[in-house]
């Protein structure tokens, strides 16, 4: 039975070349045009797996994500770094100078901006999803006009990529996790990551007092996040990812945090991402 996996964005996207690096293609997309519906193809039984970006190196945290897995209570059992790279693909048998425009994400047309500078004639049309347009010059044959979308897409929809790498930033990477409803079950051996959560009081030197277990328990502080409790002026959660290499250290960090801080909550544990 193949793996029903959410994937924000359409066949060709980021987020389904990351359910492929995971799965391998015995998958079954099921395609959401938002992070909140994909979410809910997890609550409703219609996906078993969702891939959610988490934050990139240029535009940073996606906030709205962090949120949305910790009020619905989902768990991450893994995660990928992904390098964007933004490709110019069209139909086949045309150039970049048979290009009038040029249809992407916001965010895609904004990272490829110093490229188009050089192209005055092509026209930039705002869209909704990047590997989305890609299908829809293949499926209706759009002449002169052209997408950017990852190169797994041109592959998917028989396009010809006419401009590699567009991108005005080379070094450009996006943390992706996968999520499911239900605790991972990942054996220890293969966890040397985790990623948690909690709430502290007012007093004076309380993250301090966190980070120093942290450390103590030689656990390496590679992400800490910050959100507004929603109703509790000036109050806040914290995300914070720790790597380690002792699964033993780490449990004792757990034991004291739980003591220590306030709402304190697992997210998930698993394997370390970063090659």
């Amino acid at each position: 039975m193949k793996k029903v996996i959410a994937i924000q964005g359409a066949e060709g996207s980021n987020h389904h070349k990351v359910a492929h690096d995971f799965y391998g293609t015995s998958i079954e997309l099921k395609e959401c045009m938002s992070f909140d519906v994909l979410v809910d193809s997890l609550l409703d039984g219609s996906a078993t797996l969702a891939v959610m970006a988490l934050e990139n190196t240029i535009a940073g945290s996606i906030i709205p994500n962090y949120a949305l897995i910790d009020n619905n209570n989902l768990h991450i059992i893994g995660e990928e770094y992904l390098n964007i790279n933004h490709h110019l693909m069209c139909l086949k048998g045309q150039e970049l100078k048979d290009i009038k425009e040029v249809w992407s994400h916001p965010m895609a047309l904004l990272q490829c901006k110093e490229f188009f500078k050089k192209h005055p004639h092509i026209k930039l049309i705002e869209d909704v999803d990047t590997a989305e347009v890609a299908k829809r010059i293949a499926n209706k044959n759009l002449k002169g006009i052209a997408a950017i979308a990852p190169k797994i897409a041109a592959e998917i929809f028989d396009l010809v990529v006419i401009e590699d790498e567009i991108q005005t930033i080379k070094d450009n990477s996006t943390r992706f996790v996968i999520v499911q409803t239900t605790a991972p079950n990942n054996g220890i051996d293969q966890i040397n990551k985790a990623s948690l959560k909690f709430q502290l009081n007012h007093k004076r030197g309380s993250l301090a007092a966190i980070l120093n277990v942290l450390s103590d328990c030689k656990m390496s502080l590679t992400k800490i996040q910050s959100l507004p409790v929603i109703e509790t002026p000036w109050k806040y959660s914290f995300f914070v990812d720790v790597t380690f290499d002792d699964y033993k250290e780490y449990k004792k960090a757990e034991a004291i945090l739980k003591i220590m801080a306030e709402e304190f909550k697992i997210l998930g544990t698993y394997k370390n991402g970063r090659k």
